[in-house]
């Protein structure tokens, strides 16, 4: 009966609850109340950053309310049904409010629960209004009770219409104290630390890692808000106060606390959070394919949010996994769902679904969104620099890791902090003896060489021998994982894919570090080698450096989808020219091509395969199509390509059955030669 709201994805300020069903008893309903109540009131002692007062009133009432509630539990055993309607409204409303408690004290919220302080205030208003309303039409005529409880009833609901529920003096003073903070960003006028450490501890914000909680939750806000595009005031703000917490982040924590997970090459194991999951949990009940935006429903069921759309779209009214008729259509996001199936993804070389929404899609943040988020970055960058150049080892890499930080997700962030020329200090880092600053520094250029302007200043300041030297001794592996994955945003500029490939320790570096035993580098590797072949002189490059027999070793021993069809990808393009082909075909390649082709669930994966088919029947001449003749599953495979294949894929399975087809025929009286298909399954494919 009792369903924990936290951990549920429920948005914040948002008050989902689910109607108690009508054939429930009332004594089950009765004590599921009381434990309803018993966990509100375990929020006593948790810390309120807004609001309270008006907990501590919430608080009151429920515990008054409890009495009444377990008394008519300890005299009455056999309740009437006629309290289910009263019991059933106080549920929601309990449910309610355990949802705007657990906002009122939830880590990561707090700026915005500030500036809402006084809508918040309203709910807790509604919410006890609430109780008044569940009160009133209790007949209290069919228990047996104490004047004293039917007294307290009376008490409680008199109390519930009496009270004010005004917004917080303190929380008012404290919004006045940000608006103005704001307003100096978009004045460009600094803000004084005390005042920005006056509103930090009034909301409890005492640590790097907890205002980090904030910009993630206002950044996952200003994603769902960009998606809907109907409240651009409400859009605003959310901007405005993640630039002053990533500016509070920078500035005013000296020190990255041990939740951070690169400053002082800490990892977090996620993997401890994906134990005991089931993987058919990950995927949508309706399409049977992992979800890309979970949504739950009010029957407290979670689908893909395209899936059960449709589902609703066609008028249909009810949960589809269990018949039972939805109370209501809204659809509440589970965002820790969500995060355990890109974490699952990432763990098992999948490819992440990309939600169909615009969360994912980062080009909203070209814009900072409001002046005073713009302001804030400005003059953050300015401090930056500031300690790029002239602060401590220590302040240096912090610098560099917020600079990661910063970079990671934000078009608008990149700009600004290429045009106030941090790239050439972050250069000169890449030649640090300390590993996290040399990390820290190349992680940030890897960010940075996303921006367009970014790639032409890297490259102006010499930087790709230092990526290079990075790729090939850095200080940690994680370094040289960096360090690839930079070469290939370089090398989407023809002009950067001659110049590395030109520097001859960049394409022996990227194929030794595909060698390594972590599947990031393997990665980086892999696709900064297939970005660099889009130049034709890197070819002979590519095939000198030895990478044909490890990517084929790869293909023979990797279970990583990602690894095979970045393996596949490379040596398809390598077996488009003759030399490619021979130093494929002198390994043996064919079988195992087959047998990919036969087994894989890559689309994409296959799609290599047979443009590798192609290429090396071309350019390997009738010993290979003879070889492949020979190869009885080879066929049907091909065929399925025709129908199941990308368009790509379907147009050379269709040219490989045309030529096996051609062999055949001309060599059909030759004894040597077994036929792929019986004659009279032949089809001619032009």
């Amino acid at each position: 009966m009792i369903q924990k709201s936290s951990g549920s994805g429920r948005r914040i300020l948002t008050y989902p609850a689910i109607h108690p069903c009508d054939s429930i008893s009332p004594s089950t309903l009765l004590n599921s109340l009381i434990d309803l109540g018993g966990d509100i009131c375990s929020y006593k002692s948790k810390v309120f950053s807004v609001n309270q007062r008006n907990a501590r009133e919430t608080f009151r009432q429920i515990a008054n309310l409890l009495l009444f509630l377990q008394e008519i539990r300890d005299t009455t055993p056999d309740l009437a049904h006629p309290v289910i309607l009263s019991f059933s409204e106080l549920h929601l409303t309990f449910q309610k409010i355990r949802c705007l408690l657990e906002d009122c004290t939830s880590d990561g919220t707090r700026a915005w629960m500030l500036v809402n302080s006084d809508r918040a205030a309203n709910q807790f208003r509604i919410v006890i209004r609430g109780l008044a309303t569940g009160l009133d039409v209790f007949p209290l005529s069919t228990v047996d009770m104490s004047n004293e409880a039917k007294d307290l009833v009376e008490l409680i609901i008199r109390q519930a219409r009496k009270a004010s529920f005004e917004p917080d003096p303190d929380d008012k003073k404290a919004v006045k104290d940000l608006m103005r903070i704001l307003n100096h960003f978009e004045e460009g006028i600094a803000p004084d630390p005390i005042e920005i450490r006056r509103i930090l501890d009034y909301l409890g914000i005492h640590k790097w890692s907890s205002c980090n909680k904030e910009v993630k939750f206002l950044d996952s806000e200003i994603g769902t808000e960009f998606s809907n595009g109907e409240n651009i005031t409400k859009l605003e703000l959310l901007c405005s106060l993640m630039g002053f917490m990533s500016y509070c982040r920078c500035v005013i924590f000296d020190t990255v606390d041990f939740e951070s997970q690169h400053l002082n090459g800490q990892c977090s194991n996620i993997s401890k959070d994906l134990k005991g999951i089931n993987v058919d949990d990950l995927k949508c009940p309706i399409s049977l394919e992992m979800m890309s935006d979970p949504v739950t429903l009010s029957s407290g069921h979670t689908y893909d949010r395209c899936s059960i759309l449709k589902w609703l779209r066609s008028g249909n009214a009810t949960c589809p996994k269990t018949g039972e008729k939805l109370t209501s259509t809204e659809l509440v996001p589970n965002l820790v769902l969500k995060g355990m199936i890109q974490q699952y993804c990432a763990e098992n070389g999948i490819p992440v679904v990309v939600s169909r929404g615009k969360n994912r899609d980062i080009s909203r943040t070209v814009m900072a969104g409001s002046s005073a988020g713009e302001g804030a970055m400005k003059m953050l960058a300015g401090f930056l620099i500031n300690k790029l150049v002239n602060g401590s080892r220590e302040e240096m890499n912090k610098a560099a890791f917020e600079i990661r930080v910063l970079t990671k997700t934000s078009i608008f962030n990149r700009s600004c902090l290429v045009e106030s020329g941090t790239i050439p200090h972050l250069l000169k880092l890449l030649l640090s003896e300390d590993s996290n600053t040399q990390e820290n520094s190349i992680a940030a250029l890897l960010n940075l060489s996303k921006h367009s302007k970014g790639k032409c200043v890297i490259v102006e300041n010499e930087g790709l021998d230092l990526i290079v030297h990075v790729l090939r001794k850095g200080l940690k592996i994680e370094a040289q994982q960096h360090a690839a994955a930079t070469l290939f945003y370089l090398a989407s500029d023809e002009e950067n894919r001659v110049l590395i490939g030109e520097n001859p320790e960049a394409i022996p570096g990227l194929v030794e570090l595909v060698k390594n035993e972590n599947h990031h580098c393997k990665r980086n590797a892999l696709v900064a080698i297939f970005g660099l072949l889009v130049h034709p002189e890197n070819h002979w490059r590519v095939l000198a450096s030895g990478v044909v027999p490890l990517l084929l070793n790869l293909l023979r021993d990797s279970e990583r989808e990602d690894l095979v069809t970045d393996s596949l990808a490379i040596l398809a393009t390598l077996a488009e020219k003759i030399d490619g082909t021979v130093a494929i075909l002198r390994r043996g390649a064919l079988q195992l091509l087959v047998g990919i082709l036969n087994t894989s669930t890559s689309r994409t994966g296959k799609e290599y395969c047979v443009s590798m088919l192609l290429a090396l029947c071309v350019n390997g001449g009738l010993d290979v199509v003879a070889r492949l003749v020979k190869i009885p599953s080879l066929m049907g495979s091909l065929y399925s390509q025709l129908s199941e294949g990308t368009s790509r894929a379907s147009k050379k399975a269709s040219a490989i059955i045309k030529i096996l087809h051609q062999f055949y025929e001309n060599n059909s009286s030759s004894a040597s030669v077994t036929p792929v298909l019986p004659r009279e399954q032949f089809v001619h494919v032009w």
